[in-house]
C-alpha cells in the first residue's frame, strides 16, 4: 500500500481528533451525510479536515459503485430519522421521494418486446417513456473520427509515438525523456482517451501531485467537449463502454488497487521513485497492459536515473551493447525491453512544432538551464551546494495545505507571510515568492505558497505587483535585493511598506543567505509543491568553484549578462528574516563570487 510521502505535511489539526471521531465521520460520509452536517454533528471545527480525510483514505472510492437508487434511498433514510426537521430538509425529502418514484417507474416500464407476449394497447403506458440518457456516451465515436479530429492534428513526433503504441513489439514499456512544453502530457491524455474509446481498456494516470493528475482529466474533458461535443463527468470517468479513466497522485492510498494501462508523468521529479515504480508495474503486470513513462530530466542522483539508463541490465549483461543518446533520439527498443526515446526542443521543432522562438529562449536561459530544461541533459549535483536528495524531502502536495486556498480573495486568511524578491537583470526574470513562516498546524516548516516571474518589466511595474500582493496577504516582511534595478523597486515599495528590508549583496551577505538556505533545506524545513520543479533546479545551480588563486569558493553563477537561480535567491531573501541557525555561526572560509 502506498502511503503519503513522509515529507508531505499532515495537518496537526487532524491529529487533535481521535480515531473514534474520524471513524464516525467516515461512517456518516458513507451514509451520504453532507460534510457540513458531519462537522456540525461531531463538533469538528473545520469542514476541510473532513475533505482531507476523505481524499487521503479514498472514502469516495468506497461509494463509487453505489447505484443512484440506493444512494437516494440512503439519503432519505438519513433524513427520515431526524427529529424536528427543518423546512429545507422536508423539501429535500420531497425531492428524494419524487426522484425515487421516477426511477422505479422507469425500471418498471417495458424496454423490449417479449416474443411470447407482444404488448397490447392496454400494456402500453399512457405517456411515452423518455429514453434514459447514457452517461459519458462515446458510442457514436469511430476510429475515423479519432483520425480526423485528433491524430491528423498532431506533430510528427507525436504521431510517431502513436505508431509505437500500436506496435505490439514496442509498446509494452515506453520511456520518453523530453523537453519541456512540447505537448507530451497533452498527447498522452489524447492517446489514452482514444484507446479507451476504441478498446474499452482502463487507463490510469499517475502523477506526482493531485494537481498534475487533474491536468490529464482537464485535457480529456476538453477533447471530449471540443472534438466530440460530450461532457465527461465522474471520478473516475467511466465511459459508456465501461472503460475507466482514473487520475491518481503518487500519495493516493488506493493507487495499488487498480489495473490497466498506466501513464506515469514527470517521473524524474517524483520522490521515492523506486516505490512508485513498483506500484505502477503492479498495476500493469498483465501482458496486455502498457506502461508509459515520460519526464523532463532532473539530476543523475535521482532514483529514476538507473531506470532510464538500464543500469541493472547493463550490470548483468556487460557485453550487450546499449543504444547511445544519439540513437535514442530516433526512438529504439533497448535490450532490456524498454522502448526509449529522447525528444529535445530541437527534435520537436524538426517534427513540426512551431510554438517556440528558440533564439529567444537561449537568451532567457543560461546555457546550463537551457540544456537541462530543453535539451534533455541531466544535472550533476555532485558539485552543487544544495543536493537533490535534500530538496526532494522538501517536496509536498499543496492540496494538503488546508489553510491555503489560492482561489480565494484572501488565500491565506489573516496568517502572516513573508515575501522574497529577486530583481531582474539583463536577461533573467524578476522573481518573487510568497513564503508562509512555520505554523503550529504544519510543524517547523516554511511553505512556498506562490511564486511569480516578470520578464522585461520596469521597476515601477514590479513594485506595483508587490503592492497588489500586500493587499491579498497579511505581509509581515519583504526582503529585496537592492542591486541594480532592485534599488528602484525597493524605494517604491518602502512608500507603501516602510518595513521592507534592503539586502545589499556582499561576500558576507551572500555567505549568510546560502548558509541559511542550507540549514533550512538540510533539516527539511522548507516545503514547496512538487509541481514547482524549477525550485530544485535553481538551487542546484549554486555550485562549488575556485578563485583564480585556487581558493575553494562557492559561486552563485550569476552575472549581469546571464542571471539565473532567481527563484532560489528569492526564497533565500525571504528566509533571511529568520536568524541563521547557531550551528552555522562558526567562522567559515566559504566565499561567494559572481562569475
Amino acid at each position: 500500500m502506498i502511503n503519503a510521502h513522509p515529507f508531505i505535511m499532515r495537518c496537526n489539526t487532524s491529529m487533535k481528533y481521535s480515531e473514534s471521531i474520524k471513524q464516525q465521520a467516515k461512517q456518516l460520509y458513507l451514509q451520504r451525510h453532507r460534510v457540513p452536517e458531519i462537522a456540525k454533528q461531531l463538533g469538528i471545527e473545520s469542514k476541510r479536515i473532513i475533505y482531507y480525510w476523505a481524499a487521503q483514505e479514498g472514502w469516495t472510492d468506497l461509494i463509487q459503485s453505489e447505484t443512484a437508487e440506493s444512494a437516494l434511498s440512503r439519503r432519505l433514510i438519513v433524513l427520515s430519522g431526524r427529529e424536528n426537521k427543518s423546512e429545507r430538509e422536508l423539501n429535500e425529502m420531497d425531492r428524494l421521494v419524487s426522484q425515487l418514484a421516477k426511477l422505479q417507474k422507469y425500471k418498471a416500464a417495458p424496454t423490449e418486446t417479449d416474443e411470447n407476449h407482444p404488448p397490447s394497447s392496454a400494456d402500453k403506458p399512457k405517456t411515452r417513456q423518455k429514453r434514459k440518457q447514457v452517461k459519458n456516451d462515446i458510442s457514436g465515436i469511430t476510429a475515423d473520427d479519432i483520425q480526423e479530429k485528433f491524430l491528423s492534428k498532431l506533430f510528427d513526433y507525436q504521431r510517431a509515438i502513436w505508431d509505437v503504441k500500436n506496435n505490439s513489439k514496442l509498446c509494452r514499456l515506453r520511456n520518453y525523456l523530453k523537453s519541456r512544453q512540447i505537448g507530451l502530457t497533452y498527447y498522452f491524455a489524447g492517446e489514452a482517451f482514444a484507446d479507451a474509446i476504441l478498446t474499452g481498456d482502463p487507463q490510469i494516470f499517475l502523477s506526482a501531485s493531485r494537481a498534475q493528475a487533474e491536468v490529464f482529466r482537464r485535457y480529456i474533458q476538453s477533447f471530449a467537449r471540443n472534438l466530440f461535443d460530450i461532457e465527461l463527468k465522474g471520478d473516475p470517468i467511466v465511459l459508456s463502454n465501461d472503460a475507466e479513466l482514473r487520475f491518481l497522485s503518487t500519495n493516493a492510498n488506493t493507487a495499488q488497487t487498480y489495473h490497466g494501462h498506466v501513464y506515469t508523468d514527470e517521473y524524474f521529479w517524483i520522490p521515492k521513485f523506486d516505490k512508485i515504480n513498483r506500484t505502477a508495474s503492479g498495476m500493469a503486470m498483465h501482458k496486455r497492459w502498457r506502461k508509459t513513462y515520460f519526464s523532463t530530466p532532473s539530476a543523475i542522483s535521482h532514483e529514476a536515473y538507473p531506470f532510464w539508463t538500464g543500469q541493472a541490465f547493463k550490470k548483468e549483461n556487460p557485453d550487450t551493447p546499449f543504444p547511445s543518446d544519439a540513437e535514442l533520439s530516433k526512438g529504439m527498443l533497448c535490450p532490456d525491453g524498454q522502448f526509449r526515446q529522447i525528444i529535445t526542443i530541437e527534435d520537436a521543432i524538426a517534427g513540426g512544432c512551431d510554438l517556440f522562438d528558440i533564439d529567444q529562449l537561449r537568451l532567457e536561459y543560461s546555457e546550463h538551464e537551457f540544456n537541462n530544461l530543453l535539451m534533455c541533459q541531466f544535472m550533476d549535483d555532485k558539485q552543487s551546494v544544495f543536493k537533490l536528495k535534500d530538496l526532494e524531502k522538501c517536496c509536498s502536495d499543496q492540496a494538503f495545505w488546508l489553510d491555503f486556498d489560492p482561489h480565494q480573495t484572501r488565500p491565506f486568511g489573516n496568517h502572516e507571510v513573508w515575501l522574497g524578491f529577486d530583481p531582474s537583470r539583463t536577461q533573467d526574470a524578476a522573481t518573487l515568492v510568497v513564503l508562509a513562516p512555520p505554523h503550529a498546524a504544519y510543524g517547523d516548516k516554511f511553505r512556498i505558497l506562490e511564486k511569480y516571474q516578470w520578464y522585461n518589466a520596469d521597476f515601477s511595474y514590479q513594485a506595483n505587483q508587490i503592492k497588489l500582493l500586500t493587499q491579498r496577504f497579511n505581509v509581515g516582511y519583504i526582503g529585496i535585493d537592492i542591486t541594480g534595478i532592485g534599488r528602484g523597486v525597493y524605494d517604491l515599495v518602502r512608500g507603501f511598506f516602510p518595513r521592507a528590508q534592503a539586502i545589499n549583496y556582499s561576500v558576507d551577505t551572500k555567505n549568510q543567505l546560502v548558509l541559511k538556505g542550507l540549514d533550512v533545506i538540510r533539516k527539511g524545513r522548507l516545503a514547496f509543491d512538487v509541481e514547482m520543479k524549477d525550485i530544485p533546479q535553481a538551487f542546484m545551480t549554486i555550485k562549488q568553484t575556485t578563485t583564480p588563486s585556487g581558493q575553494i569558493t562557492y559561486s552563485a553563477n550569476r552575472t549581469q549578462e546571464t542571471g539565473h537561480a532567481d527563484v532560489a535567491f528569492a526564497i533565500l531573501h525571504a528566509l533571511f528574516n529568520e536568524p541563521i541557525n547557531t550551528e552555522y555561526q562558526q567562522a567559515s572560509t566559504w566565499d561567494f563570487e559572481d562569475e
